[in-house]
């Protein structure tokens, strides 16, 4: 068990099985098997932000089938049976909504989400605008929202023969319904 972050070298290719080993204060990510060290706490905007979103969302599925979850809640983005030791990428989404409970266990999910939400910050942004992004395409995450508080907006990307669209960007004042789940409808003055 290694307790110290500081002991790993950050060039080094990390799996699940390596991960479920740590116990560190600091929450950390692995994309492709690079390890990535979040944060230790996001702002208070970032906080109200993701608060506000996850109540309307958990509040509109809690009659469904759907689960919603916030971070830090570990998805582990695997393509068919892989062990521990063959997983590369776990990541710690904002907020991720799971229409198939088969890919929940008692260590977070197993499998693309079918809506993931971040929300930037600036040390966030390009993990979140280009890693992130291009993992959950890569990964088929069904739609991915990103959050951007500077601008009071939401940058709406759903995925089209394999590949993200963007469906609009949205401002405070407006509202708009998830692609994936249509009636799921979001107002931005309630979350900003």
């Amino acid at each position: 068990m290694i307790t110290d972050i500081s002991q790993l070298d950050v060039n080094k290719k990390y799996s699940y099985a390596d991960y479920l080993t740590w116990r560190f204060e600091e929450m950390v990510e692995l994309i492709k098997g690079k390890l990535f060290i979040l944060l230790p706490a996001p702002a208070s905007r970032h906080q109200m932000i993701a608060g506000n979103l996850y109540r309307d969302i958990s509040n509109h599925f809690r009659r469904h089938s759907c689960k919603s979850f916030f971070a830090p809640f570990d998805v582990r983005l695997v393509k068919g049976k892989q062990t521990d030791a063959e997983t590369y990428t776990v990541v710690q989404p904002d907020i991720c909504v799971i229409y198939d409970d088969t890919k929940i266990d008692e260590r977070g999910c197993v499998g693309a989400p079918d809506l993931v939400i971040e929300i930037i910050s600036p040390s966030t942004a390009k993990k979140d605008l280009n890693d992130k992004y291009n993992l959950y395409e890569e990964n088929e995450v069904k739609e991915y929202w990103i959050v951007l508080p500077e601008s009071n907006a939401v940058d709406q990307y759903f995925l089209k023969d394999g590949k993200y669209e963007r469906k609009d960007v949205y401002v405070n004042g407006q509202q708009f319904n998830s692609v994936t789940f249509p009636d799921l409808q979001i107002h931005l003055e309630e979350i900003f």
